[in-house]
């Protein structure tokens, strides 16, 4: 496993959760939307969760497992952003700013997936 992007994920998503968390009170507090917005907030939110998870992992395919699901949910958080973007509850700036961010936490979890499928 790349211990370089372990040790740069954990925060990175954490600090992505935190912009998901703004995110949903701008939404359910300006703009009255409730559905998309608890959609955004599970999956943004689970990611770190399941990063954090994974650093107590029980074993190697167990970490796998739980680094693999925090994949999952940063790709469907891509999907409800861009469903905010294009329902135009968020502008173009505010989607190009968090996307950036949670295609960075993607990628870095692509990375670790496939290094520890490899190494294992």
């Amino acid at each position: 496993m790349d211990r370089k992007d372990d040790n740069r994920v954990a925060p990175k998503s954490y600090a992505f959760a935190l912009r998901i968390i703004k995110l949903y009170k701008f939404l359910i507090g300006e703009k009255k939307e409730y559905v998309l917005s608890k959609q955004i907030l599970r999956s943004g939110t689970a990611i770190g969760a399941l990063i954090k998870e994974a650093e107590h992992a029980q074993s190697r395919p167990d970490f796998i497992h739980k680094m693999n699901i925090a994949l999952k949910e940063a790709n469907e958080t891509t999907y409800w952003l861009m469903l905010l973007k294009d329902s135009e509850y968020i502008d173009e700036s505010s989607f190009n700013s968090i996307h950036a961010d949670c295609v960075e936490v993607l990628k870095m979890l692509i990375s670790i997936v496939k290094t520890s499928k490899k190494n294992s």
